[in-house]
């Protein structure tokens, strides 16, 4: 994705790029979408049920609460509320240890702040040294994923107390839990002793939820406010506030699918040792895979196979790889045989 622009629609195939559920979400909220009468669609929605639902999931406050219209929504927000050049002339400074989630970038120039890049490690664990020494009296934003976007890779809790305690006064930590359901440790239960820092949530992987756009906004509730200031008093559609009291309330549904991320991960490990292929072991509901020069006839062969991969050769450290969505064991499955297919030719 360049800029703001939308990726390819591609939906006649197995989509292992966008880190979606691949199986669909919850019959429980087919049911509650079923529901909705014409008098609810045609009035502006309700949220108190949805926000508590929400709350009470995440283990937070409803004043600790923001929902968002997407996770990317969010993040604009972010931008919008920390990064917008002062009175002072100053333009303001985000951190964006690499590789990272696009969106960043997007909202942090669309604001016009300036974006600090911080070089992976070779292992692509979260390089808190070259973090910390980027830090400077300009720095507004630190973003962090957690578990990162591509990689898998997640952020000890104690290396973000470390950041959140480094930047200067003004300034917030944005932390994207986006795949926490699958892996690593959740910073959720820190906000109460940091204020300045932010937690991002999606019900768009484990839930399902993508095509309803609903994330969440996390954080005391005097470092939401100005959040609040930016996001649309109805961003949220009536669909979206119902579906996600329906996700919620199937835990069993998310629970299954967690489960079966964790297989599809264990087999195309397993796969990867076969065919002397680098994987980085992941926490999230995806795999990195280093397929070196390789690469373009997997892409190709793939997506003549109907199965679209994410190549993300163009971040650093992270160039002759491609990301792989493992979600449903019958959708991992058929990815390994076309890849063994699309080796066994290239060899």
């Amino acid at each position: 994705m360049t800029g703001s622009r939308r990726p390819a629609e591609l939906y006649a195939g197995l989509r292992l790029h966008q880190n979606e559920h691949t199986g669909g979400c919850s019959p429980k909220v087919i049911e509650a979408l079923a529901g909705l009468t014409g008098a609810q669609i045609a009035a502006y929605p309700p949220y108190t049920a949805a926000v508590e639902a929400c709350a009470a999931h995440v283990g937070v406050t409803v004043d600790e609460v923001l929902m968002v219209n997407g996770l990317d929504e969010g993040i604009l927000a972010v931008a919008m509320a920390f990064l917008r050049t002062q009175a002072d002339g100053i333009v303001p400074e985000a951190i964006i240890p690499r590789p990272a989630f696009e969106v960043f970038d997007v909202a942090v120039s669309v604001v016009g702040a300036s974006v600090v890049q911080v070089m992976p490690a070779p292992d692509f664990a979260f390089p808190l040294d070259d973090v910390l020494a980027a830090i400077t009296a300009r720095t507004r934003a630190v973003f962090i994923t957690n578990p990162n976007n591509p990689t898998g890779v997640s952020t000890p809790v104690a290396t973000i107390r470390t950041v959140a305690r480094s930047v200067p006064p003004g300034a917030i930590v944005f932390v994207d839990e986006a795949y926490i359901d699958f892996g690593g440790e959740p910073f959720v239960r820190e906000l109460a002793d940091f204020p300045n820092v932010i937690v991002g949530r999606t019900f768009s992987k484990a839930y399902g939820l993508a095509g309803l756009r609903v994330g969440l906004l996390l954080g005391r509730p005097e470092s939401l406010e100005p959040l609040r200031l930016a996001v649309p008093v109805y961003s949220i559609n009536v669909a979206a506030a119902v579906a996600v009291v329906a996700a919620i309330e199937d835990r069993a549904y998310r629970d299954a699918y967690v489960r079966e991320v964790a297989e599809s991960k264990a087999l195309l490990y397993e796969a990867c040792a076969r065919w002397g292929v680098h994987h980085w072991p992941s926490d999230g509901n995806f795999v990195l895979v280093r397929t070196g020069p390789r690469t373009p006839a997997i892409l190709a062969g793939a997506l003549a196979r109907g199965i679209y991969l994410k190549d993300r050769s163009g971040e650093p450290g992270c160039a002759g790889c491609v990301r792989i969505t493992t979600g449903v064991v019958a959708h991992t499955r058929q990815l390994i045989a076309a890849m063994e297919e699309i080796l066994c030719g290239a060899r």
